[in-house]
């Protein structure tokens, strides 16, 4: 017997639920077969009376709540304060006075609504065409309120019923209200009143569990909105005769289908029942089955909840584990309980293995790498960075040359000392990260040298405000782009050129422009440049360089973007965040 059960335990999942599944058909066929034929031989007329019985019950306690909303909806169509409310909103126009009886007018409304629980809101749409709602309110749709309102004025103050459709599960009641009083009957429109009704409560409330209650207004169905009958089949039936009782094949089923036409609203209601359903009148049958069935879901319980338990319990600690993995608690997902030694070697014994083992190879290559990935981003910022510390000395020392040879004037100083700021405020390794306004003094540094140089060739403007100064930036961020200006735009025209760096605010962004009236670019050199595949001339910082500096310090979701034309210059704007004061 030992030798038999260990045998099982090891056995595969599929073969074991084969096993249970063939037991189970073989004892619940044997049993049917005996049964069947006697418990389908006492049907009788007694799913007709019953039938009829729950539909009649129901469609009356429908029809008795349907007839009080009506009365709801004409005490308030007669109520002297909403009457008083909306001849005044006739008249009024937009001011105070017209928006205090607003909110008395929702006031009046929510008093309707608030011991109504089969009601979901009221919408009171007024003689100026503006909506008041109260309670679960509902966002009617423009071509579906015109033709509520349609309704409402052909039925002449009447009540009229809209039945729900895609959109809107709610049965809607609407009527139009009219002025008048014991002293003045001038039938003036003054709005339209639009009650929204929870039909699905109402039926849940007045219908009993047997069969399926369908609600039909000539070819339209009123309740429920996806009925799992085509009532299309049915429609000649139901015309013949106000009502009565009929079969009806459906998806396979014989369903038993008894209906009634409500006199008041002209609705016809349907009971839907399978016609092979048994009930209470078969008594002897019902417990010979619950006596036989218990027996035997007794003993297949008994085995069934030593075998369910050896599927879920191992199945219930792996999700466990696989939460724990999932919130990134890879240590404790590895820890082995007591009772892994003595697991069954079947697929779910397999799969703890195979998880923890999975787990424990996560965890140390997570343990392994991470440090490593700080250490490659901050060398890669470096080195992105290191490629920018020595490249404006050349340009800078020949410009000073320039001036010492042509002028020999005592400028000189002056541009020296911009250039020992400048070359402060760049070559420095230590802070990768400034504020804009440091990046500012080194762009006005480079400034003050390029106008000793292009003198009233170079017209710059800096316009950014001193709110955005506390920002942070990469260090050499705009000089860079500033120089490419230079260089692409002033130095190969013999005539001047405008500069401008200027700052806008969206969103999620700060965006710096640098801007120039150069001769632009052509669309396949920009093409080439977005792509990386065109380098700067000389020792200048790419634009890919900057861009690649940006993302590093905030995310991909920031960087340059280059917007240019022939002839109409080039525009860069570098996208940065517009919260980097930590």
């Amino acid at each position: 017997m030992e030798k038999w059960f260990r045998a099982y335990r090891h056995m595969k999942i599929r073969n074991k639920l084969s096993i249970l599944i063939a037991l189970t058909i073989i004892v619940t066929f044997a049993f049917t077969t005996l049964v069947q034929q006697y418990a389908f031989s006492i049907y009788d007329r007694q799913l007709y009376d019953k039938s009829s019985q729950v539909l009649n019950l129901s469609s009356a306690a429908i029809e008795s709540e349907l007839q009080r909303i009506e009365q709801i909806s004409y005490n308030m169509v007669a109520d002297v304060q909403l009457q008083n409310m909306l001849r005044s909103l006739r008249t009024s126009g937009p001011d105070y006075d017209s928006h205090l009886l607003r909110l008395n007018l929702i006031d009046r409304l929510l008093s309707y609504i608030g011991s109504e629980p089969n009601l979901f809101s009221i919408h009171l749409i007024d003689s100026n065409g503006t909506e008041h709602a109260a309670g679960n309110t509902y966002s009617i749709g423009s071509a579906k309120k015109a033709r509520i309102m349609q309704l409402a004025g052909e039925a002449g103050g009447g009540d009229v019923w809209v039945f729900p459709d895609e959109n809107d599960s709610a049965l809607i009641s609407v009527r139009d209200i009219r002025s008048f009083s014991t002293t003045n009957i001038d039938l003036l429109y003054l709005g339209t009143l639009i009650i929204r009704v929870n039909l699905d409560a109402i039926v849940r409330k007045s219908v009993a569990e047997e069969g399926e209650l369908l609600i039909l207004s000539d070819s339209d169905v009123v309740y429920p909105r996806r009925p799992s009958f085509d009532t299309a089949v049915i429609e000649d039936r139901l015309n013949e005769d106000r009502k009565g009782y009929f079969t009806e094949t459906s998806g396979g089923e014989t369903l038993f289908v008894s209906h009634s036409r409500s006199a008041s609203t002209g609705w016809t209601y349907l009971n839907l029942t399978p016609y092979n359903q048994v009930f209470e009148r078969i008594i002897f049958v019902k417990r010979l089955v619950v006596i036989v069935f218990g027996v035997i879901f007794i003993l297949v319980i008994l085995w069934g909840i030593r075998f369910s338990r050896s599927l879920t319990r191992p199945i219930d600690e792996l999700i466990g584990r696989m939460k724990l993995a999932e919130k990134g608690n890879f240590a404790e997902a590895n820890v082995l309980s007591g009772d892994d030694a003595s697991k069954a070697m079947d697929e779910i014994g397999l799969l703890q293995r195979t998880f923890r083992l999975m787990i424990e190879r996560i965890n140390t290559l997570i343990t392994e790498n991470y440090s490593n990935r700080l250490l490659l981003k901050e060398t890669e910022f470096k080195a992105l960075q290191a490629q920018i510390n020595p490249h404006f000395l050349y340009n800078t020392l020949e410009s000073i040359n320039w001036i010492a040879k042509m002028n020999k004037q005592t400028q000189i100083s002056q541009m020296v000392e911009a250039l020992g700021l400048l070359l402060r405020n760049s070559v420095s390794l230590k802070e990768p990260i400034v504020t804009l306004a440091d990046e500012i003094a080194i762009v006005r540094s480079y400034i003050t040298i390029q106008k000793f140089r292009f003198e009233e060739r170079l017209v710059f403007s800096l316009e950014i405000p001193e709110r955005y100064h506390h920002l942070k930036v990469p260090k050499l961020t705009l000089q860079p782009l500033l120089e490419n200006a230079i260089q692409y735009a002033l130095e190969p025209s013999i005539d001047g050129c405008s500069i401008w760096i200027r700052a806008y605010e969206t969103e999620n962004s700060l965006n710096l422009t640098v801007e120039d009236d150069g001769p632009g670019m052509p669309a396949d050199t920009l093409a080439r440049l977005r792509s990386g595949r065109l380098a700067s001339k000389g020792n200048g910082i790419g634009l890919i360089n900057i861009d690649e500096r940006i993302k590093l310090s905030f995310g991909e979701a920031y960087g340059v973007q280059v917007e240019s034309r022939p002839g109409h210059g080039t525009r860069i704007i570098i996208r940065l965040p517009n919260d980097t004061e930590g």
